[in-house]
């Protein structure tokens, strides 16, 4: 089968070719991948890869292994919030926090792990700034 399966890709080829044109072109799938809107910026912290900073206008995911609820801050502590981890399926839990384009403020968190009914007992922190796309790991 292998070789039938080359064989008629040969002759789509040949196709395409002699038409100027892709032979088994889709155009609602070629629309899709042509068209890709960019989603926002994802950076992940987590207790192997405690990012320092990232840029302001993307995603900041914090995972853990157990659940949890995030105590956290954009606004060093003037609103604080509180958001409960989504288990992904695959043991890892998360909390998504959208930073604001130009937000300056740096992400202050801890966390409340609901399984043991206990805080962390630290906080950490993600510095925010423009421009810092892929700070990574410190």
């Amino acid at each position: 089968m292998p070789l039938a399966w080359a064989h008629a890709e040969y002759i789509k080829l040949v196709r395409s070719a002699a038409d100027g044109r892709v032979f088994d072109l889709i155009p609602e799938v070629a629309d899709r991948y042509r068209k890709r809107r960019a989603g926002k910026p994802l950076e992940i912290w987590n207790f192997n890869r405690q990012v320092k900073a990232m840029a302001s206008g993307g995603i900041l995911r914090i995972q853990a292994s157990f659940p949890f609820r995030l105590h956290w801050t954009g606004n060093e502590w003037q609103k604080a919030n509180d958001t409960r981890s989504t288990p992904t399926g695959v043991g890892k839990e998360f909390v998504d926090i959208p930073v604001p384009e130009g937000q300056r403020a740096p992400i202050r968190f801890t966390f409340y792990w609901t399984g043991t009914e206990r805080w962390e007992g630290r906080d950490f922190q993600v510095a925010i700034a423009e421009g810092v796309a892929g700070a990574g790991a410190g």
